[in-house]
């Protein structure tokens, strides 16, 4: 399914823009940006790369997702770096960004637990 229509909306309502302040990140007109939100006209491959880099958002989510049964999970700059090399890492690479991510969640159980 295709929620690219809702989510463009949904990102532009809840970053505070206008359809005119989208079309200018884009630079397209207004009334593009207004065709794309009621799903009446098709977005090009290159402005779904403008709206997922200005949002910071994977293109496969802004386009495969609806983005507004999970308010609370934005996504950051490390989640779209890591989305955009995760299949150029080493297993080494790899192993030494779980390893960080493990150790980091000990320490967080660990503060959660004395904070109890």
């Amino acid at each position: 399914m295709n929620f690219l229509s809702t989510n463009i909306k949904y990102l532009r309502q809840t970053n505070n823009l206008t359809q005119e302040d989208l079309a200018n990140i884009v630079g397209k007109a207004r009334s593009l940006v207004s065709q794309w939100e009621s799903d009446d006209r098709e977005i090009t491959t290159e402005d779904i790369i403008k709206l997922s880099n200005h949002f910071c958002i994977p293109m496969d989510t802004l386009v495969g997702k609806d983005l507004r049964i999970n308010e609370n999970n934005s996504y950051d700059e490390t989640d779209v770096l890591f989305d955009k090399y995760k299949n150029v890492l080493s297993e080494s690479d790899k192993n030494i960004i779980k390893a960080i991510i493990e150790e980091r969640k000990r320490q967080i159980d660990k503060e959660l637990k004395e904070d109890n």
